[in-house]
């Protein structure tokens, strides 16, 4: 009897430290997947899909290397293995206007201004997947990743940054500013709509009264 109550005791055991494995191992899987979860609540909300286009982008860049390899046309042999349905997407996709939906908030705005200053870009590839295997898992910065003594901006791309600005710079002294007030000007009005519109006045008449208005200044006016 007393080996039997052993060896019950002892099959209880180990399923009791079967049970702490389990529990244990379930506790360490919840908080890899509850810190999984965070991570991806932290990121953009289009992370996914730009992930998914850099991807797309590398593959497609291999096999257009692989077809001027073998003298072969690349768009062509695309078109060859396009389906009738993808053919159309793609026509639709020219096609599809992109009107302007005017200003809904800041965060918006500099996301279309970022979009339209990256259009024309052109993506060194080979760089990108250096860069990319050089930097592993810091390549897809996060917000407590720190990338300052890894990555190297190069002189081709700061250059290309400085002229964007420059263009930025002058595209933006094209347009009409507010004039600022002159203290030593005439004044010649009583608010300031009178004071455009005699502005508008001198615009197109002023060459014709300068000298009545002369004349009304020194008093010699009949």
């Amino acid at each position: 009897m007393s080996q039997a109550v052993k060896d019950k005791q002892a099959d209880r055991l180990k399923k009791l430290r079967d049970l702490h494995i389990k529990r244990n191992e379930a506790r360490v899987n919840n908080h890899q997947e509850v810190v999984e979860e965070d991570k991806q609540m932290k990121l953009p909300s289009n992370w996914e899909a730009r992930q998914r286009k850099a991807e797309w982008l590398l593959n497609d860049d291999k096999l257009r290397q692989e077809a001027k390899e073998k003298g072969q046309d690349y768009n062509r042999l695309k078109l060859l293995n396009m389906t009738a349905m993808e053919a159309d997407a793609i026509d639709r996709k020219k096609k599809r206007q992109n009107p302007d939906p005017g200003f809904s908030d800041y965060e918006e705005a500099t996301a279309r201004q970022y979009n339209r200053m990256i259009s024309n870009m052109k993506v060194d590839m080979g760089a990108y997947q250096r860069q990319r295997d050089k930097l592993g898992k810091a390549f897809y910065a996060e917000a407590n990743t720190y990338l300052h003594d890894k990555v190297k901006d190069s002189k081709e791309g700061i250059d290309n940054m400085v002229d964007d600005l420059e263009k930025q710079i002058a595209k933006r002294n094209k347009f009409s500013r507010r004039r600022t007030h002159n203290d030593e000007a005439d004044i010649d009005y009583i608010n300031e709509r009178n004071m455009k519109f005699n502005a508008k006045l001198e615009r197109y008449y002023g060459e014709h009264t300068t000298q009545i208005k002369q004349n009304l200044e020194r008093g010699t006016a009949i």
